[in-house]
């Protein structure tokens, strides 16, 4: 009787298990992204400083620019953190919250939009190395090494100094020297996906290598690239802020966290909220964005447990 429960049981289960739809290559990978808690913390962290940024106007209690010498410092010294002034004020007596929330919308507009052009420019190069090959590919291929070789800071450092420093100049200098890593990815998936039957039946169908490459391979290598993409925002975030800081990136008065550590420094010993709290947003950015790019990483790999 017992034999035949266990059966009638293990029939059941199989019968449910058959009827239950399969679950989708993006369903299983939300479920196994969830699984990683930190992954979804440094998202949760992303969406507040997204929103933050979003509705700064709704949000920012002072114009982030108004210059208030009168009520905003005492002795010319800037106010520490207060009920008026949550995170305090700068040497200027503009408000720090306001300048803080001002400064999301700049740093993370710039690594977005710089990580955008890196991605668009990385995948097409890519793409097109891994399918052509040949010489295609291994002038491409150098052409990606020479830009590897050199460091990228100091190759924007030098472009920057070269032209007008403004938002936009640092947003497409970033995303022309940082594409090379991306079109690496891109070629190596390429590379392995181009002998799959799909392809092999395109081609002999008489699809162009331009409709098979943008068309079949591009939208298959989209977990790489995904994945590249959020490792590649926080490095946008810190080169920019490190043009800022040296006066070769967002230009004042307009607020960014870079910038606003460049004018704290001389007041480190006696305002450590000027250098504290721009540096804080920095750091939660930078990290939570590599927590993302980790939990991706794992929950896109195809080897992963299920």
């Amino acid at each position: 009787m017992t034999d035949r429960m266990l059966v009638r049981s293990l029939a059941l289960r199989s019968e449910l298990a058959l009827r239950r739809p399969a679950k989708t290559p993006w369903q299983l990978a939300l479920y196994r992204f969830r699984q990683r808690k930190v992954a979804v913390w440094g998202t949760f962290v992303l969406l507040v400083l997204a929103l933050m940024a979003i509705f700064a106007p709704l949000i920012a209690p002072y114009d982030p620019n108004l210059i208030d010498l009168a009520g905003g410092t005492k002795g010319g010294r800037p106010l520490p953190p207060s009920s008026t002034h949550w995170l305090g004020t700068d040497y200027l007596g503009r408000d720090y919250f306001s300048r803080i929330i001002y400064g999301a919308r700049i740093s993370l507009s710039v690594g977005f939009i710089a990580m955008g052009i890196a991605i668009s420019i990385g995948a097409v190069l890519g793409g097109v190395a891994g399918y052509l090959g040949g010489s295609v590919d291994n002038l491409i291929m150098r052409i990606t090494d020479v830009m590897l070789c050199i460091p990228q800071f100091f190759l924007i450092l030098t472009v920057q100094s070269m032209t007008k420093p403004s938002i936009y100049n640092v947003m497409a200098v970033i995303g022309l020297t940082g594409w090379a890593t991306i079109a690496r990815v891109v070629r190596a998936e390429v590379l392995s996906l181009k002998a799959r039957d799909y392809v092999m039946a395109a081609r002999s169908l008489g699809a162009s290598s331009t409709r098979i490459i943008f068309r079949h391979l591009l939208p298959n290598t989209m977990g790489p690239m995904i994945v590249a993409a959020s490792l590649r925002v926080p490095g946008a975030i810190l080169t920019e802020s490190g043009l800022s800081f040296l006066g070769l990136g967002v230009q004042p008065p307009q607020a960014s966290w870079g910038n606003m550590l460049q004018g704290s420094t001389k007041y480190l010993g006696t305002a450590w909220w000027m250098v504290f709290w721009p540096g804080l947003f920095i750091s939660l950015a930078v990290t939570s964005f590599n927590f993302l790019g980790d939990g991706l990483r794992d929950a896109l790999d195809p080897r992963a447990l299920r």
